[in-house]
């Protein structure tokens, strides 16, 4: 039953997303919320302007939707998502996860809408980014701690005490790993279908990570993630008729740290989301190298768009980097099941 549920949470997520771009796209482009592109890009990019932006509010809506049918379908059937809800602890810790995630896609919202109202690809200034995102990251935390969390797992070594002596090193760890995912995955979103693709078959990894270990909730919420960005594809895809914007990226940011946290083994999306990682490296090496040497390591940051500029064309950049998303979710899958 718990496989079907997640059926039906995936299924339905890729419905309401889908069908929801024949509403939430025509009303965006009718209040003219198109994307702004960067001088300083790829010149090929100029002929996207305009395309409607803000268009994560259908992930968000098809895996919210998504979760909700999940659940109810649980209740009947009496599957294990339904029945973990029933504890406190489990309750908590996915609804703060929730939570967390819309708190990360509301900052992108108010991010966005300030980029379409004065016309240019500036919204939030980087501190109020900056601060908003620290916050929501360091509440998520606290609930968890509240809830009761006391240990964190890492492969071939076990459970580690963070509630007390060297084990408390995690929650300021913890605090940049929220952060600097959220915002990497963020990065990632430069391309026609990029960020939600790598995003889809890393949701599809957690949910059989989730499935290996009998978790019913996080089954559930990662096949509704993954049903989302399969929807979303389906209008993001080149040529893009909408992008997600920072209201998606953040949210897909911070489903994808929410779901690491509730396998009790944040550390595989290290692993899992290594192309997150390698997009958010490469604009701080091209940063810190560029202030020392007045000289670029990139032809452009991030590192996707390196890969433009020397001839690849987006749908290459996006089928390379989903296949090594595929490889290291596969990798992931072999270290927590030998780690155990």
């Amino acid at each position: 039953m718990r496989n079907l549920t997640a059926v039906i949470a995936a299924a339905v997520a890729f419905a309401v997303t889908t069908l929801s771009g024949f509403i939430v796209i025509p009303y965006l482009r009718r209040l003219k919320f198109g994307q702004t592109i960067l001088e300083i890009g790829p010149k090929w990019h100029e002929g996207k302007k305009g395309t409607p932006t803000m268009g994560g509010i259908m992930i968000i809506a098809g895996v919210i939707i998504a979760l909700a049918a999940a659940y109810g379908y649980s209740v009947i059937t009496g599957s294990d998502y339904a029945k973990e809800l029933k504890t406190p602890f489990n309750l908590s810790v996915f609804l703060s996860g929730i939570f967390m995630a819309l708190g990360m896609g509301a900052i992108g919202f108010f991010d966005d809408y300030i980029k379409v109202v004065k016309k240019r690809n500036l919204g939030l200034t980087a501190k109020q980014k900056t601060f908003l995102q620290l916050l929501v990251s360091a509440l998520y935390l606290l609930t968890l701690a509240l809830c009761g969390v006391k240990t964190t797992n890492i492969p071939f070594i076990g459970d580690i005490n963070i509630t007390g002596g060297i084990g408390l090193i995690f929650w300021p760890v913890a605090l940049i790993f929220v952060y600097g995912f959220t915002n990497a995955v963020n990065l990632t979103d430069g391309l026609d279908g990029l960020a939600s693709s790598v995003t889809l078959v890393g949701a599809c990894a957690f949910m059989l990570v989730c499935g290996f270990f009998g978790l019913g909730q996080g089954n559930a919420t990662a096949a509704a993630l993954a049903g989302a960005c399969a929807g979303f594809v389906v209008w993001n895809n080149k040529p893009a008729k909408v992008f997600m914007g920072d209201t998606g990226s953040m949210f897909l940011g911070g489903m994808m740290v929410a779901l690491s946290f509730s396998t009790g083994r944040p550390v595989i999306l290290v692993i899992i989301g290594i192309i997150y990682i390698v997009e958010a490296f490469s604009v701080m090496l091209q940063v810190a190298y560029y202030k020392k040497t007045k000289k670029r390591i990139f032809k452009m940051a991030p590192i996707h768009h390196h890969f433009e500029m020397c001839g690849w064309s987006e749908e290459k950049v996006v089928m390379v980097f989903s296949i090594i998303t595929l490889i290291a979710s596969v990798l992931a899958m072999f270290l927590v099941i030998l780690g155990r």
